[in-house]
Order: C-alpha cells, then sequence, then structure tokens
C-alpha cells in the first residue's frame, strides 16, 4: 500500500506537467488571429477593468509569469511578453485574472496571502520536526510535524479557487473584448485547464504524501 502511495505521489506531478507541457508547447507555435503580444493583450484587460496603474514588466525564465501582489505588477516570461500565439493570450490574461482579483479584494485571494508566510514557515521546518520524532522516539512530535506538513495542503487547497477563478475570468474577458476567435478560444480554454490540473494533482499529491505519513508512522506506533 505504502509504495502504491508512493509511486502516485511521484507520478501525479510528472504527468500534470506533461499536460502542461504538450498544450502549452502547442499553442505557443499558433499565431493569433489578431497578431497581438502578450504584453498587449494584458494591457488591454487591465486597461478594461480601471487598472491603467498597473505595470506589465517582463522577467525571466520560461512560465515563469505571475502576478505580484506586493507590488502590483504583472510580471510575464519573455516568450509571453513579446509572443504572438495563443499560449501568450492564455497566459497573459490568466496572470491579469489574479490582478482583477486582488482589485476586488477576492476573498480566496486574501486569505492565501494572509496564511502564507505561517504556512512557508510551518512546512520549511516539518520534516525536521519528523526527525527529531523518530530520534527521540516522541510520537507527539511526530504528529506536530504531520500537522506542519498538512499546512501546504491547506495552502494548496485555498490556491485551487483562486487559479480557476482567475482562468474564468481570463476567459470571459478574452470574449467580452473578443481578444481572440472562437477556434483559437478553445486551445485556450484547454492550455487553461491543463494548467488547472497541475493544481488539482498538486492538493491530491500533498493528501497522499500526508497519509502515507500517517501509514508509516501509525504503524510503527502499533508495533
Amino acid at each position: 500500500m505504502d509504495l502504491i502511495i508512493f509511486l502516485i505521489i511521484l507520478i501525479l506531478p510528472a504527468l500534470a506537467q506533461y499536460f502542461v507541457s504538450i498544450n502549452y508547447n502547442k499553442c505557443k507555435k499558433i499565431t493569433n488571429d489578431h497578431n497581438l503580444t502578450g504584453f498587449e493583450v494584458a494591457r488591454k484587460i487591465l486597461d478594461n477593468q480601471g487598472l491603467k496603474d498597473i505595470y506589465i514588466v517582463e522577467v525571466k525564465g520560461n512560465l515563469t509569469d505571475h502576478y505580484d501582489a506586493n507590488r502590483q505588477v504583472v510580471r510575464l516570461s519573455k516568450d509571453i511578453f513579446h509572443g504572438k500565439s495563443v499560449a501568450s493570450i492564455a497566459v497573459a490574461a490568466h496572470e491579469c485574472g489574479h490582478a482583477i482579483q486582488d482589485k476586488e479584494g477576492y476573498k480566496f485571494m486574501q486569505f492565501r496571502s494572509f496564511i502564507y508566510p505561517i504556512v512557508n514557515i510551518g512546512t520549511s521546518i516539518s520534516y525536521f520536526i519528523i526527525m527529531l520524532g523518530i530520534l527521540f522516539q516522541s510520537l507527539n512530535l511526530v504528529e506536530i510535524g504531520i500537522a506542519l506538513v498538512s499546512l501546504g495542503l491547506l495552502f494548496q487547497i485555498i490556491t485551487l479557487p483562486v487559479e480557476i477563478n482567475a482562468s474564468k475570468r481570463a476567459k470571459e474577458l478574452i470574449k467580452e473584448l473578443h481578444l481572440a476567435k472562437s477556434d483559437e478560444e478553445l486551445e485556450i480554454k484547454n492550455m487553461l485547464m491543463a494548467c488547472a490540473f497541475t493544481y488539482v494533482a498538486g492538493v491530491l499529491t500533498s493528501a497522499l504524501e500526508i497519509l502515507r505519513l500517517i501509514l508509516i508512522f501509525g504503524k510503527q506506533n502499533d508495533d
């Protein structure tokens, strides 16, 4: 049973990343009919939503795109910022979805930002505490460590609606502002769904990891 769970934990993220890569590479090769760059798409969406004060900047890396809530900046990777592909539309619009969430005070996004420092510290020391529990044969310490690991799962569960909502907003705005043709909208939808699958896979992977820890230390306790 432990081996099966361990294998699923390894396979799920890899499978999710595989789907994202396939859809991204496919959409990256399709030039959007309006010949818009990711920057232009993001600017049109933000201006339409009254967010003209939000900057759009280029960052290094591949799919390193994100919305910086602290500085209120949309950061797009080089291929997305300059690219005129369907992928550029999808990613740029998605990140703008986060900027709109921030503007509207989207509750899940606010809560995620609030708990992030706690989660970051808790998860970083979780396995250290578990190791101390094993070293000192203290089940209480092990249980505390597992509880801290669970903070990561909580964060991912909260992140899921944030990402899904951002994608929903992206699709609606792309359609409303006529940024893509109907056949392009289908490819954009598929790509955003593939990206959402990575977050679903993350939740399932974390849940299975916690289950694996419980099974491992539950057996040791029984012994």
